[in-house]
């Protein structure tokens, strides 16, 4: 973000999502739930017009369109569906970050910096389960979101 005015628009939205959390939960969870709203249009417009050349992608499409058409409203209707699943993803990622760094430690004996880049594997995910944890209440996802617009912001203006 070369521009010096998103930079700043985005520490002044971090500090307002970080005054009024629920309130920035709340915008993030329509933006997303219409982004997958949109997928999920996508998805059920491909399938059906596969149907013609496969019956099978077609129907695939449109049984995942269904779903992905679900997920969208309910992250537009339920900021608590959006706090659950930013948290579940978390999890997930420091479950794999930890693993990768346990193979990494493993393998130091062939790779020169396995064993930093296993330290690091290993705290990262465990810092990504800590965050996993604060996201499942909507309040700390919120309170998180906004730390994250004003560290990009800042971060913006200093490149």
């Amino acid at each position: 973000m070369k521009n010096p005015v998103l930079a700043i628009l985005a520490i002044v939205l971090g500090l307002l999502v970080m005054v009024f959390p629920l309130g920035g939960l709340v915008a993030a969870s329509l933006l997303t739930g219409f982004v997958v709203l949109m997928i999920a249009i996508w998805l059920l417009i491909v399938g059906a017009s596969q149907m013609e050349i496969s019956k099978t992608s077609g129907i695939l499409n449109v049984i995942l369109g269904i779903i992905v058409l679900i997920v969208g409203i309910g992250l537009i209707f339920s900021p608590a569906l959006f706090a659950f699943l930013t948290g579940f993803l978390l999890y997930l990622v420091g479950i794999f970050m930890i693993a990768a760094g346990v193979i990494a430690l493993l393998s130091r004996s062939e790779y020169k910096n396995a064993t930093w880049a296993g330290i690091l594997g290993i705290v990262l995910g465990l810092l990504y389960i800590i965050l996993g944890t604060l996201a499942f209440d909507p309040i700390y996802l919120g309170i998180l979101i906004g730390a994250w617009l004003i560290i990009n912001g800042v971060l913006s203006l200093l490149e």
